[in-house]
């Protein structure tokens, strides 16, 4: 299983020179990608979570890893689709992919905030149907020499869309989502699932089946699909009798990726944002550098 590490974008942490250090230290031990996620707006409540309170744009912080970063890929977990037409989205993500030297991957949502929706001006209806015509139309326009598509939900004249990404077919397309139409999609469609933080980790292996059955019945090869698990790691005392998946010590975490594994998973990426106590605004965000330092080297692969 190929281990990844989140970069600092949730919170008092995320500023610019956190960032990058970040950035450069998981490449220099070995980890295998970098992560971002997206957030749009949050509730002046704060009843969606700390981490969600604030939170920088992923597709500019991918950038931005691109020009400090030479070897290590990097994902996006995930972006919503319907707040942004297929063609923009196609046009910044090709543009990361070459400023990054095809080293993106893409994982893609639906959304499900209607404050969001709203915001964007975005229509939740039919948000299955839009999704198996959006994916499609996307690698088209990062492929095809002339696009011309007139479907349910999107329309693009004959026209041309260039610079076409820098990994020939276009960055891997990773799906999100917990219900099985979802699941089924990404089994039918992308190159890969991968979760949220909001997964039962006990039972994540019934997903990563569902995602397998539907390539295999879509006739593509289920193993050569990945898997990715978003890890909320939270590192606390060890020893906890009520203890959750990925919480504790580390070697009670580390014990945790062991069998994340042995359920399907072939990627997991270690999130401190969705720490409470590292991804929040009210956080002190030097003690939350000298705690991702820790898990840094924690966690690195063996």
């Amino acid at each position: 299983m190929e281990i990844g590490f989140a970069v600092p974008l949730s919170g008092s942490w995320a500023r610019p020179e956190n960032v990058v250090h970040v950035a450069r230290r998981a490449e220099e031990l070995g980890y295998s990608t970098l992560w971002t996620f997206q957030r749009l707006l949050s509730p002046p409540d704060g009843h969606w979570g700390e981490t969600y309170r604030s939170v920088l744009d992923p597709i500019a912080v991918t950038a931005f890893l691109a020009a400090h970063t030479s070897r290590v890929r990097i994902g996006i977990a995930v972006l919503n689709m319907p707040f942004v037409t297929p063609a923009v989205l196609a046009k910044q993500l090709s543009t990361v992919d070459i400023l990054c030297g095809g080293r993106l991957d893409v994982g893609l949502g639906n959304g499900w905030a209607d404050e969001e929706y709203a915001a964007t001006g975005a229509d939740p209806g039919g948000r299955g149907r839009r999704a198996d015509e959006y994916i499609p139309l996307l690698r088209a326009l990062w492929t095809d020499d002339v696009i011309d598509h007139d479907g349910e939900f999107y329309r693009v004249p004959a026209t041309t869309m260039d610079p076409k990404p820098a990994r020939p077919g276009g960055p891997p397309i990773l799906l999100g989502g917990a219900a099985e139409p979802a699941l089924r999609r990404a089994g039918r469609l992308c190159d890969g699932w991968v979760s949220s933080s909001r997964a039962d980790l006990g039972t994540i292996g019934d997903s990563v089946r569902t995602v397998r059955a539907a390539a295999e019945e879509a006739g593509r090869d289920p193993d050569a699909l990945r898997f990715v698990c978003r890890g909320s790691v939270k590192v606390r005392p060890a020893g906890a009798p009520d203890r959750r998946p990925l919480t504790g010590g580390v070697e009670e975490i580390l014990s945790d990726f062991a069998a994340l594994a042995e359920q399907g998973i072939t990627e997991l990426f270690v999130d401190l944002n969705f720490d409470q106590e590292i991804g929040s605004p009210d956080a002190d965000a030097t003690a939350s550098m000298v705690r991702a330092e820790e898990a840094l080297e924690a966690f690195a692969p063996r």
